[in-house]
Order: C-alpha cells, then structure tokens, then sequence
C-alpha cells in the first residue's frame, strides 16, 4: 500500500508534470472507482492543474476551476505517468486500469488496481474537506507544528497496542502497515505495547523515530520517477516484508505475526526481549 512517503513523492513527481497543463480527459475505465458523481469527473475537463497536494495517503490534484481530483490509491492501487498516452480510448475489461486522465500535451496518467479487491477511490469535490477520509485525518507526522508534546498527548489516553494506534489515520495521518513496522523497529518497541503505557523516554523514543523514518524515506524517494516509486520503498524497508531475512542491526531473525488480512514483521532481539511473539489471536500482550 503507498504511505505517506510514496504519496509525498508522487506528489512532488506530478507537481513537476502536472501544474500548468490543462485536462483534456478524464476516462473511468471502471466506474467503481468514482465515488462521487455532482460534479461529474467531466467536469475537470478543461480545467489547469494550479496544485498538487497530499492529505495523508490521498493525493489532491487541484484545478483553476476550484474542483478537485482527489484519489486513494488503497492496498493495491497505483499511478502511472505516460510520456505519451496511447491513442484512442481505453477498453473496459478485466485488467487493472481503473481511470485514465489524458493532459494537452499527449502526455497523461494512468490509475491501476491489482487483485480482486477493488477499493482504490476517485473522488471530484469542491473542497478536499467534502471526502470523509480526508475530514477525520489526525495530524500530518511531518508538519512543522506536530512536535513531540502534540504526540505525547495523541496518545496519553490510547488504550490500544501501538502497532494499531500509529496505523489509525484519525490519530496519525499517512502512516500505514509497513512503516508502522519500520517506526516501532527503529524505536526498539514491540508492536503490541500499549500506547497509553509509554514512559516519556519511550514517547520520546517513539517520537524520534517516527519523525526520522519517514523522513528518510520521504528523502529517498524524492526525485525518484513514479515507476520506480514502490522498488524504492521495498529496497529501503528493514523488517517489514523480510520474514525469515537476518536483521540489520543485530542479526536475529526477522519474525512475522499473521492476522486475517494483513501481517506485521519484527525483530525480536531488537523489540521484544527477545521472546517470539504468538499468533495474535492467541498471544497475551508484550510490554
């Protein structure tokens, strides 16, 4: 799933492609994906691309129009940039493009989903407030007022383990599975502590971790093309999607937890004292 660094860099990539150009098309292949309809998608048509935001993991493409391109890439969503875009419409059917939207130049984008779960969402609004996953973000773990006393007090009463809380988009905007991971692997923190629980050197810990892990890799992703984007952010990853692999820093070996839908790494040595942990679903908590 893009977080917040592959989104800040797609962000950066279509500031540097997009602004300036006006829309030409904006071509549902699946109509799933639109999830508002007044303004109709149609609407953005003609329109110049003035900015381009990020809110969390939903990327904003504004117009001089004041209408709004809005799209969560989801689990398995992505954006493909085409220096040339391949003439005549695109064919509905059963591969992963899901909307396509053709600039003046030729040039254009693509969005693709992978897999059956369809979830990637295009929204066209007025204001980037009117699509709810935008109105119920937390913070922005990245902007210059979100300093550790803010942090410390998002989760004084958390009563949940902190895997959960720093994956929860109404505390934290932008962080999701496998940063999550990263952040609690830097800060040598088991992911099913519980947030309230933390002493102030282990907020403080947590803080600085969150804080440098993605900003290294917001770092590492800049100015990388949007084709390269998810390579990038495997390449730079330590523990999450390692199983099995030696870890980074001491050696142990990378250990997974499995849920219904999802999975978490870790590195026991370095989080949990060492102690493997079970199967959530049969596991007591670690602190």
């Amino acid at each position: 799933m893009p977080e917040l660094p592959e989104v800040q860099a797609l962000t950066d990539f279509l500031t540097e492609h997009l602004v300036g150009l006006r829309v030409v098309r904006v071509l549902p292949v699946a109509i799933s994906v639109l999830k508002t309809y007044d303004p109709p998608v149609g609407a953005v048509e003609g329109a110049e691309v003035t900015t381009v935001r990020r809110h969390g993991k939903f990327l904003d493409i504004g117009t001089d129009g004041g209408l709004h391109l809005v799209t969560h890439l989801a689990r398995a969503g992505w954006l493909q940039w085409r220096d040339r875009l391949p003439d005549g419409p695109p064919k509905p059917g059963k591969g992963p493009l899901a909307l396509r939207v053709a600039l003046e130049t030729g040039e254009g984008f693509d969005l693709t989903e992978a897999g059956t779960q369809k979830r990637l969402a295009v929204y066209v609004v007025r204001d980037p407030e009117e699509v709810p996953g935008i109105a119920r973000l937390g913070p922005d773990p990245l902007a210059d007022d979100f300093d550790e006393e803010r942090f410390a007090a998002l989760l004084k009463n958390e009563r949940r383990q902190l895997k959960g809380a720093l994956r929860d988009q109404s505390l934290i905007a932008g962080v999701g599975n496998a940063y999550s991971d990263e952040i609690l692997h830097a800060a040598k923190m088991s992911p099913f502590k519980l947030a309230a629980s933390l002493t102030p050197d282990e907020t403080r810990r947590l803080y600085a971790a969150l804080r440098d892990t993605l900003t290294e890799a917001v770092e590492r992703s800049r100015g990388v093309a949007a084709g390269r984007l998810k390579a990038e952010k495997k390449s730079g990853l330590r523990v999450h999607g390692r199983t099995g692999e030696p870890c980074p820093v001491c050696g142990d070996t990378v250990r997974e937890v499995s849920f219904a839908d999802s999975s978490l790494q870790y590195c026991p040595t370095c989080q949990t004292g060492g102690k493997p942990l079970a199967d959530r679903r049969l596991s007591r908590l670690l602190k």
